[in-house]
């Protein structure tokens, strides 16, 4: 069970409660069921409203290790709006809107390293703390003052190696942030960083690592040869999760205290709300941040971390193949409502932490809307 002020249970908790369902064949069962309607998946309107979500609170950007070293950076479109975090010469990140004071242009295209970034139009030239540096031919612009024409800031924190970037409102995400503490741990290397376009609503997505229900039918010759079929542990911490996806090697006895064990033995999901996934595997870390683009369009931009003690412990293929078959799904789930007679998506019991996921996104529009 939980202790002090955790809100997740300890990995020794866990394994008890999968011990538990695997010898009474259960799983764990939320309160009730929900209905979703498919016309929250497709309508402008909804889409506007969750993008104002996004941009209201805290949401993650990057790993910290993306931008690891004094004056890298990394840029890319949140919530709509162009933005560059950057680590200054302090070693504080802090970020922007990649947007420059002349004419609007981006600053910085990607992720490099610099000692300032300059425009690459007409070479205006900023500080990393975001300070306008120099102007070339100065003289052209008659009373420009230098101050008053820095890169337009952004709320910036990093918390358990993960950069959070908020364009209005709070500045730090709340205090179940720190349940993340060590699951970004020391012996995990930072390795790579991809994007892969969707032609799907970012809620589907999201929706394929909520669950496990699924496990037998869509992945029987990935997850399930060495995953058990619907069998969960589901746990909230504020507005976010963490699932819990048991090998079926679970049952033999280990060492719950050695993290190796328990990640060759289980994988847990951390779900930040509203789009970030963080799954741990046997032999790497992934992140998975789902940036909507439009109703039916998603940017998944995916960081991996490799085990540096024991790099050849599972099979490293087995979450990519996976997470294809996800988004095969997920593809003909955005097709489907064309021509389909459902009016709702139906969650069940087993499905708790999709519940979750709505019922949260509910909320802040709801107070958004306020």
């Amino acid at each position: 069970m939980t202790t002090g002020n955790r809100r997740l249970a300890s990995d020794a908790a866990i394994v008890e409660r999968i011990h538990m369902h695997i010898a009474n064949g259960t799983t764990d069962l939320a309160d009730g069921t929900l209905r979703e309607p498919v016309a929250n998946y497709r309508t402008t309107e909804r889409f506007v409203a969750e993008i104002d979500v996004f941009r209201s609170r805290p949401v993650a950007f990057c790993p910290g290790a993306a931008i690891a070293d004094p004056g890298a950076y990394l840029s890319r479109d949140a919530g709509g709006t162009p933005v560059v975090a950057v680590r200054g010469d302090d070693g504080v990140v802090r970020a922007f809107r990649n947007v420059c004071r002349h004419r609007g242009a981006a600053v910085v295209c990607g992720a490099g390293r610099a000692t300032a970034l300059a425009c690459p139009y007409h070479g205006w030239t900023y500080q990393l703390d975001g300070r306008l540096r120099g102007v070339p031919h100065k003289h052209g612009f008659p009373g420009l003052d230098l101050d008053a024409n820095g890169l337009a800031p952004l709320a910036a924190s990093e918390h358990h190696g993960i950069v959070f970037v908020t364009q209005h409102g709070p500045a730090t995400p709340g205090p179940e942030i720190e349940e993340l503490a060590g699951v970004i741990s020391q012996d995990l290397q930072f390795a790579t960083s991809e994007e892969t376009e969707h032609p799907v609503n970012w809620k589907i997505l999201a929706e394929t690592f909520l669950e496990g229900y699924h496990i037998r039918s869509l992945h029987k010759d990935t997850f399930f040869p060495v995953q058990f079929d619907n069998l969960n542990i589901i746990e909230t911490f504020g507005p976010h999760s963490r699932i819990t996806f048991p090998y079926r090697n679970v049952s033999r006895p280990f060492d719950t205290g050695s993290r190796a064990a328990l990640r060759s033995r289980l994988t847990y999901v951390y779900h930040l709300f509203p789009n970030t996934m963080i799954a741990t595997f046997p032999n790497q870390l992934l992140m998975v941040m789902l940036e909507p683009l439009a109703t039916d369009r998603t940017m998944a931009i995916t960081y991996t971390w490799r085990d540096i003690v024991n790099p050849l412990r599972g099979d490293p293929g087995l979450a990519p193949r996976g997470a294809a078959e996800d988004f095969t799904v997920a593809r003909s789930i955005q097709r489907g409502p064309a021509s389909s007679p459902n009016e709702h998506h139906q969650f069940c019991r087993f499905e708790g932490a999709i519940a979750h996921f709505h019922r949260t996104l509910d909320a802040a529009l709801a107070d958004h809307a306020r």
